[in-house]
């Protein structure tokens, strides 16, 4: 058999089977017919999800938290989950490793990108326990709910007359539980969505309760939208925005934020 370079994940040539013959010491060649199976056993979709030797992983959270009230209501926000998936999409080109944990929503993930689905803020939670203590960059984009149902009704909630009364209960901080387990050389990226008028303000306090190492700060209007006008804040002090700081695509805005993480790390 012929020796061969396992070549650049993603990119035509590049062989998995190369990449497990060189590092059991293989050097007398491999059987490039084991590519597939290798895929298999990694419970790759195909090449373009093969994890990128030495790369960094960014875990990357998106969308909604549906909060159930019964078997069929549940309490839930208008995020599209653009934003993180559009992030997600640029750190893959930028040759992160990226996981994606993704509410419910209509938008698909990016290809090539490892997806996790998640429904509530517990779900959520759980996933976060099992991957953040993997990644070395976090960025909390998904809308978690602030509340949720105290009591959830076993079944369909009947009509009746008068009126319903919900008590809820605030969720769990998963952005400040995160911070207070992570490494030293971890980063931890949240976002804050508020009124313009108190959005910098209210940003920069979010970012210092947290603990976060920097925050994007962007107004309600963002929610649901194709595009977005935001402000970057550091734990350093500093405010950032982007060249011209106009509403651009969150697409645009992603491959922004994600160059900028890039240079941090």
């Amino acid at each position: 058999m012929r020796q061969r370079q396992a070549g650049v994940p993603g990119r035509p040539g590049f062989s998995p089977a190369a990449v497990v013959a060189a590092h059991a010491g293989v050097t007398n060649g491999y059987d490039p017919r084991l590519d597939a199976f290798v895929l298999f056993l990694c419970g790759c979709k195909g090449r373009a999800e093969w994890p990128m030797p030495n790369a960094r992983h960014m875990l990357i959270t998106a969308g909604p938290t549906h909060e159930p009230l019964d078997a069929v209501r549940y309490i839930a926000n208008r995020s599209s989950g653009r934003m993180g998936i559009d992030l997600a999409a640029a750190a893959r080109a930028a040759a992160w490793d990226v996981t994606l944990l993704l509410g419910p929503v209509s938008l698909p993930a990016p290809d090539g990108v490892r997806t996790v689905s998640f429904v509530s803020t517990a779900d959520l939670q759980a996933l976060l326990a099992e991957h953040f203590p993997h990644c070395d960059v976090l960025i909390m984009a998904a809308a978690v709910a602030d509340y949720r149902p105290a009591r959830v009704a076993e079944g369909k909630l009947p009509r009746a007359d008068g009126e319903l009364v919900l008590e809820l209960k605030p969720t769990p901080d998963l952005a400040a539980g995160c911070v207070a387990c992570k490494r030293l050389e971890q980063r931890i990226i949240g976002f804050a969505l508020e009124e313009p008028a108190s959005l910098a303000a209210r940003a920069q306090e979010k970012l210092r309760r947290k603990g976060l190492d920097a925050i994007v700060a962007n107004p309600l209007a963002t929610m649901g939208a194709d595009v977005i006008t935001a402000t970057l804040f550091t734990a350093a002090g500093e405010q950032i925005t982007p060249p011209s700081n106009t509403a651009r695509t969150k697409a645009e805005f992603a491959r922004w934020l994600i160059s900028w993480v890039s240079s941090q790390t």
